[in-house]
């Protein structure tokens, strides 16, 4: 497997600060806020009153009740909560469905630039990887006509996505899974980053179609990346044999997490305050990159990153990041983790730290911009 760049970058992050110095983290993505209040205190109840042992592999009926609920109040789609699996994190979730969908030497399709780890599960279960090229001015999102000459087993996509944040609106979502369908290809729609949007919501999968899997997550719109559960919607003569998957994979997903969560996805309040300091990050970042020169990329829809073509400042992208953490102390991910092909021209940058860390990093970046101008 290939490297998870990022992570060499928090760890040479991580050395600076050992020094002393101030580091300005823009290259995670995880949200600087932790679990909600609501969720907190429904944990300390519950662990003085049970001993959270197994759940049922599905999970607890409880919370796939609730999430189901939700897509009715979020997409006005009636979910029978028969078919929501509770998931390890959306990890999880990826695992059981490329398991229950794939055998080994199927082809299946991703964006280009995409989250890296789809790549590298492909690897580990013997699945072949077909990147689908994407453009600047399509939000790098694939496209309809892309599909049928890939002749794909699978279709994973990602809206909003990472690393670009770029959403599908409905007909271009919809006109994706129509085109898998007429190619037998099975459609896995990531929705981890849904609730976290800053116009238009994100468009589920599942008011399209119901013969999809989809993936979501508490990681990020619910600031839980650290409990580890997530879920996932299957259809419903589905349900049975990830079932016995997850059994066997996982047992089910951490009790104390999914008691967590259920108190999460009612604290509204506290969640929204949350999207509305990223809504204030990322014009911070927006602005902040056009006042630096860097003015190639696609105007983020949703979750909390930017992906910006920096190949202006005349070196590649793993050799700027290290530059710009030692000079300036500012950590971002070189692009070469999303795009093997174009990364060495692009950083992704998190927008998920406190509205002042966003700030003072901008201003650290420009100047050093400035320096390579």
């Amino acid at each position: 497997m290939d490297p998870f760049i990022v992570m060499v970058i928090l760890e040479l992050a991580a050395e600076l600060e050992a020094t002393g110095r101030h580091v300005i983290h823009m290259e995670i993505g995880q949200p600087g806020t932790s679990a909600p209040q609501a969720a907190r205190d429904l944990l300390t109840t519950a662990m003085e009153e049970s001993a959270l042992g197994y759940t049922p592999s599905l999970g607890l009926p409880a919370l796939r009740d609730r999430i189901a609920r939700q897509y009715g109040d979020w997409y006005g789609v009636d979910l029978d909560p028969a078919r929501v699996i509770v998931t390890s994190g959306s990890s999880g979730g990826f695992l059981l469905a490329f398991t229950s969908l794939f055998d080994p030497g199927d082809r299946v399709g991703i964006a280009n630039p995409g989250y890296p780890a789809y790549r590298q599960i492909f690897k580990a279960q013997a699945l072949e990887t077909v990147l689908l090229e994407t453009e600047l001015q399509d939000g790098f999102q694939p496209r309809a006509d892309q599909i049928a000459a890939a002749r794909l087993a699978g279709l994973l996509v990602a809206s909003p996505a990472n690393p670009t944040g770029t959403m599908l609106d409905k007909p271009s979502l919809a006109a994706l899974i129509e085109a898998a369908e007429a190619e037998g290809t099975a459609f896995i729609s990531d929705e981890i980053y849904h609730g976290l949007h800053y116009s238009e919501r994100a468009v589920s999968a599942l008011e399209i179609s119901d013969d999809v899997y989809v993936i979501n997550s508490f990681s990020k719109y619910y600031s839980m990346t650290g409990w580890r559960v997530g879920w996932m919607v299957v259809p419903p003569d589905h349900v049975e044999r990830v079932e016995k998957l997850a059994q066997h994979m996982f047992i089910c997903a951490p009790h104390a997490s999914q008691v967590a969560a259920l108190g999460a996805m009612d604290a509204r309040e506290e969640l929204e305050a949350n999207r509305a300091t990223y809504a204030r990050n990322r014009d911070i970042v927006r602005d902040g990159l056009r006042r630096a020169g860097i003015t190639r990329f696609s105007p983020p829809d949703g979750g909390f990153y930017v992906y910006a073509d920096i190949s202006h400042l005349g070196e590649d992208s793993l050799t700027l990041a290290r530059a710009l953490l030692d000079e300036e102390g500012v950590a971002v991910t070189p692009g070469h983790d999303f795009d093997p092909h174009r990364g060495g021209a692009t950083w992704r940058l998190s927008y998920a730290a406190s509205t002042e860390d966003v700030t003072e990093g901008m201003a650290r970046i420009a100047r050093f911009a400035a320096r390579r101008a």
